[in-house]
């Protein structure tokens, strides 16, 4: 089995200039220009491994972001001006997500074959592996096509969307229309390219004490996809747009990650724009916040742990100079004493009168961004309240931050008692050059109470813009439609109208060097701006986006 598929192997994150010093001919795997993937062998997970590798090699976690706005953003003005007309024709656009039921009408033209150009099917190792790629199958036109016309698709092209998120998504971004159900993906003459995430590998959980049903992807199989998205557009010559509606609470928020920087680096090239979403995290009481600019200096929290949250990971993170320590109270008081901070210690604490088991990594600077990062996990948790004191030991002021995970890795039973709304938007929408999108109810003009919150933990302006996200008319599978909810329909919403932009700025010739960050300038500057409201701000970023407001403004240029 390949070492990227096979459990018995971590996939740990490395620059390429480490590349020589590992190579030994089949464990290593090429991610993007900055980083490769090392298969490290494990023969049994122990939560210390982390620690003896940096926390940034291991890839992060991440879960879906989603559960009639079309004349709200201006769409359909655009595409009724017979000078615009703008449906994406001659772009392409990406869903890096969960697949697709490309049977589905949505995806299909008049004659009934396929608006897909390609799907990337990172679970099925049956099919032709990409170019440049080393597992997973890859299915063309002319195979869907085949597929199509047989009494059997599955047979041929055995690729399915059993969890329906991609095949949601994928129908907002560019579902062909229907009039019965009121339906139309926002650019719906788009060519568009799928990929198929596999699942995350259980090492990877266990590492992270997520509970092994849950559904998650990891960071690297993300990657993989943009660069599988970003060959397709090389390879046909046309514009991309890549859609991520999906979500991570890991890493320091500050968009330095590897995911980060690789889409960073790509909105920066002519023809290719990135929508991610800003998360669903705003009300889910999932972060704590505090400054202490007093003596003394030491602050105490509390986390109330449901009683279905048997095992959880748990992240704070401070600024230099401070330096902190921690110490861990559970229900009844017994506790861990103060855990200073060292390189790469990784410490277990067990209790007397409860079960619980927690590991403790305090490092003094995570190697990615320098930063203090406290790492706690948690394992046969016990319900309650369970107390933390963090202490710096320059005594001087401090602030930080910490996170639980996001989506589905726990139940809403599991939360801070005096949590904070903001600093919650997931990765990788703490990005630069990305446009992240969150997401309001077109119906009343308000933003989702669950839309996550800017700006970035370094104070960066995030989100960029707000787009239409509630129950958003979407294909589902069976050939049935429904809705999908949250900030990861409002990213593929708005990446719809990137792939506008990019069909009259470079297949139409207008503007033939424009980047996906020139496409999300000029999307900030045609925002709608209530008067109410100062912007940017951290819930609306620049405001509402509406493309017809755009392009009147490019008009008058």
């Amino acid at each position: 089995m390949l070492k990227i598929l096979d459990n018995n192997y971590y996939d740990l994150i490395i620059s390429n200039t480490l590349v020589p010093s590992y190579d030994t001919g089949n464990n290593i795997t090429f991610l993007d220009i900055r980083d490769s993937l090392l298969h490290v062998p494990v023969s049994t997970v122990d939560p210390c491994d982390l620690g003896r590798h940096p926390y940034n090699s291991f890839p992060f976690l991440y879960t879906p972001t989603s559960t009639t706005s079309l004349e709200k953003s201006g769409i359909t003005t655009v595409q009724r001006n017979p000078f615009l007309a703008l449906f994406g024709r001659g772009v392409l656009v990406a869903v890096v997500d969960t697949g697709i039921d490309y049977n589905h009408p949505a995806f299909k033209y008049n004659d009934g074959t396929t608006r897909i150009l390609s799907i990337w099917d990172q679970t099925v190792q049956s099919g032709t592996v990409p170019d440049t790629f080393t597992f997973g199958s890859e299915y063309s036109r002319e195979q869907i096509n085949a597929a199509l016309s047989s009494e059997d698709p599955l047979a041929l092209v055995p690729t399915t969307d059993p969890i329906g998120h991609g095949t949601a998504i994928a129908s907002v971004l560019a579902g062909t229309p229907n009039e019965a159900e009121s339906f139309s993906g926002v650019v719906p003459q788009a060519d568009i390219v799928v990929i198929k995430l596999k699942e995350a590998k259980q090492n990877l959980k266990n590492i992270f004490f997520v509970p092994e049903n849950t559904l998650c992807y990891q960071e690297s199989d993300i990657v993989l996809g943009i660069r599988y998205a970003f060959s397709v557009s090389e390879r046909y010559k046309r514009p991309l747009v890549v859609c991520i509606a999906l979500g991570s609470n890991q890493g320091g928020h500050d968009g330095r990650g590897t995911i980060d920087s690789y889409i960073d680096y790509l909105t920066l090239l002519p023809g290719i724009g990135v929508c991610v979403s800003a998360g669903n995290e705003g009300n889910r009481q999932r972060h704590y916040f505090n400054s202490t600019t007093e003596a003394p200096y030491y602050n105490d929290f509390e986390l109330r742990v449901g009683s279905n949250d048997k095992m959880l990971s748990m992240e704070i993170w401070s600024y230099a100079p401070a330096r902190l320590s921690v110490d861990i109270s559970s229900p009844n008081r017994e506790s861990t004493q103060p855990v200073f901070p060292t390189f790469n210690q990784c410490r277990r604490f067990s209790f007397i009168f409860n079960e619980t088991v927690i590991y403790v990594n305090n490092f003094i600077f995570e190697e990615e961004n320098g930063d203090q990062l406290i790492l706690l996990r948690f394992n046969n948790l016990i319900p309650g309240i369970w107390y933390l004191r963090v202490q710096n030991i320059e005594t001087e002021g401090f602030a930080f931050h910490s996170w639980l995970p996001s989506g589905d890795m726990i139940s809403n039973e599991t939360y801070f008692l005096n949590s904070n709304p903001d600093t919650t938007i997931t990765s990788p929408g703490n990005g630069r050059h990305q446009l992240t999108v969150t997401a309001y109810n077109d119906t009343n003009n308000s933003i989702l109470p669950e839309s996550s919150r800017g700006y970035t933990r370094i104070g960066e302006i995030k989100p960029d813009l707000a787009a239409p996200g509630y129950q958003l008319t979407c294909a589902v599978r069976g050939g049935q439609y429904g809705t999908v909810t949250g900030t990861g329909a409002a990213a593929a919403h708005t990446a719809g109208i990137v792939a506008m932009v990019l069909e009259w700025a470079i297949v139409r010739g207008n503007y033939p060097r424009m980047t996906g960050n020139n496409v999300n300038r000029l999307l900030i500057s045609g925002a709608v701006r209530s008067s109410g409201n100062v912007y940017p701000n951290n819930i609306w970023g620049y405001g509402q986006v509406d493309v017809n407001r755009l392009f009147e403004r490019l008009a008058s240029l």
